[in-house]
């Protein structure tokens, strides 16, 4: 029986592709027998594909930095993600009291993110497949609620402090949202 197939925390996971970088900055993919750039770990990253980088001379676990470092070339091209606030409050977090939850945090927003990005996309497939259609709303409303909360808390703990309703970025959302609504209940409405 394969290993990985055996691993109780998750039973359907690959090997990691074992990654050694070199003093050259050199990156070996020892699964191809290749050298490969950043943009081929990002690639992996976003194909589900799970690695480890090693320092070829320590044999060290880098996987953390050279994560980081991709983000980092992510965030120096054109479409950026992250927000100089946001990194202004990461970068304050280290030090702080709050330093050992924050990892767990984060880690169980993106979690939720990428739930509810599953579950925005069926409900969008249930929805124009529908018969009535204003039956498909409740989703959309439920979702919206889970992540408005789920920034909000962020918001809080990261700042110290409740997010405020108030807030322009909020109020944009909001009014995003309700127009996005007020569509959705004229489709409904056109339907029946």
């Amino acid at each position: 029986m394969d290993e990985a197939a055996s691993s109780p925390e998750t039973p359907t996971a690959q090997t990691p592709v074992i990654i050694k970088k070199y003093a050259n900055r050199r990156l070996y993919n020892t699964d191809s027998s290749s050298y490969i750039t950043l943009e081929h770990l990002a690639a992996m990253t976003r194909e589900g594909r799970d690695f480890q980088v090693f320092d070829a001379k320590t044999g060290d676990d880098i996987t953390r930095a050279v994560l980081t470092q991709i983000v980092m070339e992510e965030e120096g091209g054109a479409q950026t993600m992250l927000p100089i606030p946001f990194l202004r409050q990461l970068i304050a977090m280290y030090g702080n009291s709050m330093q050992s939850m924050v990892p767990h945090y984060l880690e169980a927003s993106m979690d939720a993110f990428a739930k509810n990005q599953a579950q925005f996309r069926d409900a969008m497939t249930e929805t124009f497949t529908a018969v009535p259609f204003a039956g498909a709303l409740k989703p959309f409303e439920a979702i919206a609620k889970q992540n408005m909360a789920m920034f909000q808390a962020a918001a809080g703990m990261l700042t110290g402090r409740p997010a405020k309703a108030g807030d322009d970025e909020l109020a944009a959302l909001k009014t995003q949202m309700a127009a996005l609504q007020a569509q959705l209940d004229r489709i409904a409405r056109d339907q029946n």
